[in-house]
């Protein structure tokens, strides 16, 4: 049994699933970073080009690695967008999406792995997202806020005021069924026990139970 199952627990868990890999990684590649990162590393090159033309005989050693070492951090951007691709890998190793009667587990992290839950009594605003990628894997975002006030910032790697389950193939079926769960927990949190519409003769709402079917 994983870290992620025994913090589920005994609970019914209705879907559970992983982004998919070739989308997830695509994505890190091709994120906003990356012409940002190339820019920054073509100006570099060329600099360090034209300086390895000019005559270096009156140049001393220690000058060269001053600029040596100068480079290599001001390169900085570079590593970190070359090192966000790499651990990518180690990313979507770690994330792991369950959905149960309660809410939604959420696992995350590179090197460690954090757990997190969100009840659905929380959860609102539920929508479904698909970028340029998405659409060339097949896959999809089901995008969540959480209290008021929140916006969606892909938060793929830990929970916030939004979150998201990322680049699943059954996106679909994954956003109908938190759909579902939230309006139930909804239900009988307004309208706990008799004072439920469709039990009270008094209310003149339309409401309907939601089908618990699944």
């Amino acid at each position: 049994m994983t870290d992620f199952d025994a913090y589920i627990g005994s609970e019914y868990v209705r879907w559970r699933g992983k982004p998919k890999r070739s989308c997830f990684v695509l994505e890190c590649i091709f994120n906003p970073l990356l012409i940002f990162a190339l820019i920054w590393a073509a100006f570099d090159l060329t600099f360090l080009f034209f300086l390895k033309k000019m005559p270096s005989s009156g140049m001393p050693g220690a000058m060269k690695g001053f600029i040596g070492i100068f480079f290599l951090i001001h390169l900085m951007p570079v590593w970190l967008y070359l090192g966000g691709v790499i651990f990518s890998f180690l990313r979507q190793r770690n994330i792991e999406y369950a959905i149960t009667d309660r809410g939604i587990y959420f696992s995350s992290g590179v090197f460690s792995k954090t757990i997190n839950f969100k009840p659905f009594a929380e959860i609102s605003n539920i929508s479904m997202h698909r970028g340029v990628i998405d659409r060339m894997t097949n896959c999809g975002d089901v995008t969540m806020t959480c209290g008021a006030g929140g916006k969606y910032t892909t938060a793929g790697s830990s929970f916030g005021s939004a979150f998201a389950i990322q680049d699943i193939p059954d996106y679909q079926e994954v956003f109908q069924l938190v759909r579902r769960m939230q309006t139930d927990i909804y239900a009988d949190t307004m309208y706990p026990n008799a004072l439920r519409p469709e039990n009270n003769p008094g209310y003149s709402t339309q409401y309907q139970p939601t089908d618990r079917r699944y």
